[in-house]
């Protein structure tokens, strides 16, 4: 593909839309990039990160006119509802974002992973089988390295792993995975999507593309996900953890284990696996499966499943402080995520919930809570959403914190021996923080100054 001398128009100033514009800039491209945020709200300053030939455009969005932008590339959180992209295809300029540009850059062979949850855990799990079976792979995408960085690094006998949302999905064209995994479809981003109907429409994009050579690893255990199935054009692998399935990836006889062909691969004991929780059994089923159909045998899929100990930000064992276990699971971003989260633990939980609804109805998730949780702390934006949901439900313990600080001071105050301080907020954590890394990394923070405190003979930490 050639941009030299190309004019684009990069909407949105996040780590997609800074990586577009610097590989655009060095290809030779005339680049404008914009964002409703103004400049003093991006530390560090943004042309610090960018080429100098780079424009900014910032609090506001230029009016897209004709003859002025031969291409524009949308970034993941940016809606496909703002007037610029409205006027890109009202004038026929393309429109497209950085997960399809770099797809046309690239020579490996693609597994891409979405779902509603466990993605990334999925994903970091699908790197470290192929990473273990010798073959040099790039785990990008949503997980967090943009494609477009590290995509001309790799070439056929490489692979490329990738975590793909359904933001990235919706500006898709060509884009074509040798594996393509759902994992699960249940309600999210809403707000953005308008109805479960398009929010599917986006998710099955990830298969759409696909022959009759490639793979789609399917969900038999969630209905969404396994009516998918008639309409891949490739070859469908279920994985099942409740279904004794003849053909696929199941749980049979408490191992994992690969059934093909009238046979049974067995490949490692459920019990085996370091990560908890029967959610996290689902994203193993689905990893064997994603490396089975390339290639990858009983031992080395035992290996890397059973050396593989999670990801950071879901549930991340954080510190034990008198008897409390301390627990991160800031990426459980909707209730169905942080419902899987409950379930992961039989300790009485010391539950921190709360942030930007994206949409998301919690009634389910406070019948989880009400069973579940002995202390609800509730925080943010929506803590009122939440408590209202919860009364409803029959939780009676809850307890409003005033900031996120407050939050895990009151959870600490809270927290017995023997219980589990579990930070699952289902909201996303945008009218506190820029991401979930980041209110996970202040989560961290803030327990290990409660470990500070002890050890000095103090209490808790100051507000």
């Amino acid at each position: 593909m050639d941009f030299k001398e190309r004019r684009v128009l990069v909407i949105g100033a996040g780590k997609s839309g800074i990586a577009v514009s610097c590989f655009l800039a060095g290809k030779g491209a005339r680049v404008v990039l914009t964002d409703r945020k103004e400049a003093n709200s991006f530390s560090p300053p943004l042309q610090s990160l960018l080429p100098p030939q780079v424009e900014l455009v910032l609090g506001h969005y230029p009016e897209v006119v004709a003859g002025v932008f031969d291409l524009v590339v949308v970034s993941p959180g940016v809606p496909l509802t703002i007037p610029p992209v409205m006027q890109a295809r009202e004038l026929g300029i393309p429109v497209t974002g950085e997960l399809e540009l770099a797809y046309r850059l690239a020579r490996a062979p693609i597994v891409a992973i979405t779902g509603t949850n466990g993605k990334t855990t999925t994903t970091s799990l699908v790197g470290e089988i192929f990473n273990g079976a010798g073959i040099r792979t790039l785990v990008a995408g949503n997980i967090g390295r943009p494609l477009i960085t590290e995509v001309e690094k790799y070439g056929p006998g490489d692979l490329l792993v990738l975590e793909v949302s359904s933001f990235q999905l919706e500006t898709t064209s060509l884009f074509r995975p040798r594996v393509a995994a759902i994992l699960n479809i249940t309600p999210d981003h809403l707000d953005r999507h308008g109805n479960m109907e398009n929010y599917l429409a986006a998710k099955a994009r990830i298969f759409a593309n696909q022959g009759g050579g490639d793979y789609a690893v399917l969900n038999y255990d969630d209905p969404l996900t396994r009516d998918l199935a008639p309409l891949c054009p490739g070859k469908v692998i279920f994985f099942s953890r409740r279904h004794n399935l003849e053909e696929g990836v199941v749980l049979s006889n408490g191992f994992l284990a690969v059934r093909e062909k009238g046979k049974t691969h067995p490949v490692l004991p459920a019990t085996a696996l370091r990560i908890p929780g029967a959610h996290n059994l689902e994203n193993a089923l689905a990893a064997a499966a994603c490396g089975w159909v390339l290639g990858v045998r009983e031992k080395q899929l035992a290996a890397a499943l059973q050396h593989f100990s999670g990801v950071e930000h879901r549930l991340e064992f954080v510190a034990e402080i008198g008897g409390v276990k301390y627990i991160n699971d800031s990426k459980g971003t909707n209730p169905e995520a942080s419902m899987k989260a409950l379930q992961a633990y039989d300790q009485p939980i010391v539950l921190l919930a709360g942030g930007r609804n994206k949409g998301n109805d919690f009634t389910a998730f406070m019948q989880l809570v009400k069973e579940k949780v002995r202390v609800l702390v509730v925080m943010g934006e929506c803590a009122g959403e939440i408590e209202t949901a919860a009364r409803m439900a029959g939780v009676s313990r809850i307890v409003r914190a005033g900031d996120f600080r407050d939050a895990v001071i009151k959870a600490h105050r809270a927290a017995r021996p023997g219980d589990v301080v579990l930070l699952s907020p289902a909201c996303a954590s945008w009218d506190m923080f820029k991401s979930y890394e980041e209110r996970g990394e202040m989560f961290k923070k803030l327990v290990h100054e409660l470990i500070l405190q002890e050890m000095s003979g103090g209490s808790e930490l100051s507000c």
